[in-house]
């Protein structure tokens, strides 16, 4: 079974890298068969399936090169074996025809809908960077990097959010995931970075950041009628790095634990005690528990949503990122967040099931480059 999977991957890879040549194969393929076998058997299926194969993978012009092809070859053979004037003969030469005619059709059809699809996804993009801008590369002796992979190819945005940003109380960030998906996930994650982008910036306690967010989305909330009422809250993780100190505080907020590696060590960043994620508590009750831990010079704080260790194999095994970069030497942020997606995407083989969003935070100046786990 493995030799045989094995041979259909290479087909298939083959193909792709030389899609031009398909509707050849599929021209010279049904005019050797038809020329080797009885008049009343005809390699029609194949001439027709040539322009309409051109249309889906080619040009118009490689498009009507095989269309006229399949006519060409169809009236050769035709002759050849007699048959080009009897009803039977038109027949199947006028399908052939019809069917080159179609794929000049459907070839037109498909490249503008690859225009429209091009312009929803430049639009698609205009919004993700509108609601989740870049944050600053740096901030003071901090280098930031974020990424954001989604399970669809083609969407730019989802229910996943990340925020960094400058405040007169440290760098504070927010990585979050909100509960839903498609349309109404997006208008909650732009209340989200809304109340989070103003809250970071007034609130002179982390906890105050979470008490405006929770007001936020509970005003959102109220906004729903019907089964979309219950949904809408967030799990996230805000953090504070104050400037010049070597520690960072967080507030968990029902969301996986960060992962604060350094020298060679991966520590889980657990809260002291569990809380319900954003939207689902009071805002006037009790205050967030904040947890304080080191962050000296070198460390890295990287934050993700349930998206990378809810990625599963082909055997149902998910992706572990404390074991997957334990040993794992980087040069700062950007080279981690790029050696996990490498990691996750090896492990599922490109089959992602949920929007990733990863930030990674380090202190620099970092400990030296060969040792594992440096920043």
């Amino acid at each position: 079974m493995r030799a045989r999977s094995a041979g259909r991957t290479s087909v298939g890879r083959w193909c792709l890298h030389h899609l031009e040549l398909v509707p050849v194969i599929m021209l010279v393929g049904g005019a050797v068969f038809d020329y080797y076998t009885p008049p009343h058997v005809s390699g029609e299926a194949l001439y027709t399936a040539a322009p309409m194969t051109a249309a889906a993978l080619l040009s118009l012009r490689a498009t009507i090169l095989a269309g006229i092809g399949a006519c060409a070859a169809d009236v050769a053979l035709l002759t050849h074996f007699g048959m080009i004037g009897d009803s039977g003969g038109w027949s199947e030469l006028a399908a052939v025809v019809t069917v080159s005619a179609l794929a000049i059709v459907v070839n037109r059809l498909m490249y503008y809908s690859y225009v429209r699809l091009q312009s929803a996804r430049r639009v698609a993009l205009a919004a993700q960077r509108a609601v989740l801008p870049q944050p600053p590369g740096s901030i003071g002796a901090l280098q930031i990097a974020v990424r954001y992979q989604a399970a669809a190819k083609e969407a730019q945005i989802g229910g996943d959010l990340y925020g960094a940003q400058e405040t007169p109380y440290g760098m504070r960030c927010l990585v979050a995931d909100v509960r839903g998906k498609g349309l109404d996930a997006v208008k909650v994650v732009a209340v989200a970075m809304g109340a989070f982008r103003e809250a970071a910036e007034e609130e002179p306690s982390l906890a105050g950041v979470a008490v405006r967010l929770e007001r936020a989305l509970l005003r959102e909330k109220a906004r729903r009628t019907g089964p979309e009422r219950t949904e809408g809250f967030v799990t996230g993780v805000l953090v504070e790095i104050p400037y010049g100190d070597d520690e960072v505080r967080l507030v968990n907020r029902g969301h996986p634990a960060p992962l604060l590696l350094h020298a060679g060590r991966i520590q889980s960043v657990d809260p002291a005690e569990p809380a319900l994620p954003l939207g689902l508590a009071e805002p006037d009750g009790e205050p967030d528990r904040i947890d304080t831990v080191p962050f000296p010079m070198g460390a890295t704080l990287l934050l993700y949503t349930d998206g990378l260790y809810e990625a599963r194999n082909r055997t149902g095994d998910f992706y572990d990122p404390a074991a997957g970069l334990t040993g794992v030497a980087f040069t700062g942020p950007d080279a981690l967040l790029d050696i996990l997606l490498t990691e996750v995407n090896h492990h599922t083989e490109g089959r992602i099931a949920d929007d990733m969003a990863l930030l990674a935070v380090t202190r620099t100046p970092s400990v030296p480059a060969d040792e594992p786990g440096g920043g």
